[in-house]
């Protein structure tokens, strides 16, 4: 999907319609318009042709291009196509191609640090109430989402949380202890970077901004996902990218270094 959204971008930049370059291709506008909504594959030759086509002589981005195409990763997510819905596995499948990953929750513990029995409290919540069924793989899917932090090579992963959402009991005090024990063991191990902003922080009103900012190969290919009521977007505009690097480094401002949000978090779990 992201490489079809390129190629449409660099198409449009050139003044093109899909049907003028669709004979370049011995196509259709109609198979053109399928690959740029990400529904129908392309090749390597022909991205090479259609950025040529397009005046684009950023080769930088255009073998970033080709890598997209290059890549046929079957990943575990793949196991839970048809099980949970689309989404969950392109969450998945993004944050495994990221370069990095740099989070801010206000509400909950980050998803990729959650412990199985928070991440049920979280489901479990939802109206109308999951069957088991379905509470099930969508616990195991978040749990295997850690992978990105735990492999050979892991995603640097920094997240900044508000203290609010380490406070929250979704569940009991027993499992409120164990997924602050399960933060400061992401730490411990250097799978996560963690910040904290103090309730009482002072000039502090991005309690609204919540967001994952997954790095591309180039600073255009990156993408931001935030949760929203109808599903989680993607989005990838460079205009809102911009405004949302700019949102992460006034949060950022307003947390805790990381070493004082580790001591925070160790206070924290005593008192509960």
């Amino acid at each position: 999907m992201r490489l079809g959204t390129e190629l449409r971008r660099l198409r449009e930049a050139a003044g093109l319609k899909a049907r003028e370059v669709a004979g370049l291709l011995s196509s259709t506008s109609a198979q053109m318009s399928q690959v740029e909504a990400g529904l129908a594959g392309v090749s390597e030759e022909r991205v090479r042709r259609l950025a040529a086509h397009y005046a684009c002589a950023d080769e930088t981005l255009i073998d970033a291009l080709v890598a997209m195409v290059s890549d046929r990763t079957e990943g575990w997510w793949e196991g839970y196509r048809g099980v949970l819905p689309p989404v969950f596995l392109d969450v998945a499948e993004t944050e495994h191609h990221g370069t990095f990953l740099r989070e801010v929750v206000t509400s909950h513990v980050p998803g990729l640090l959650q412990t199985p029995d928070y991440a049920r409290a979280v489901f479990g919540y939802m109206v109308p109430e999951l069957p088991d069924s379905e509470l099930k793989p969508r616990v195991e899917h978040r749990m295997r989402r850690r992978t990105v932090l735990q492999r050979d090579v892991p995603v640097p992963y920094e997240t900044i949380i508000h203290e609010a959402a380490l406070r929250i009991l979704v569940s009991d005090r027993r499992t409120a202890r164990a997924q602050l024990r399960e933060v400061l063991g992401a730490i411990e191990y250097g799978q996560a970077t963690v910040r904290v902003i103090p309730l009482a922080r002072e000039g502090f009103a991005g309690a609204g901004i919540e967001m994952m900012y997954v790095g591309g190969p180039l600073p255009q290919l990156d993408t931001v996902l935030r949760d929203a009521p109808h599903g989680t977007a993607f989005i990838d505009a460079d205009s809102q990218l911009a405004r949302f690097r700019a949102l992460l480094n006034k949060v950022v401002k307003a947390a805790l270094q990381p070493v004082e949000s580790r001591d925070f978090i160790h206070r924290l779990a005593k008192e509960l």
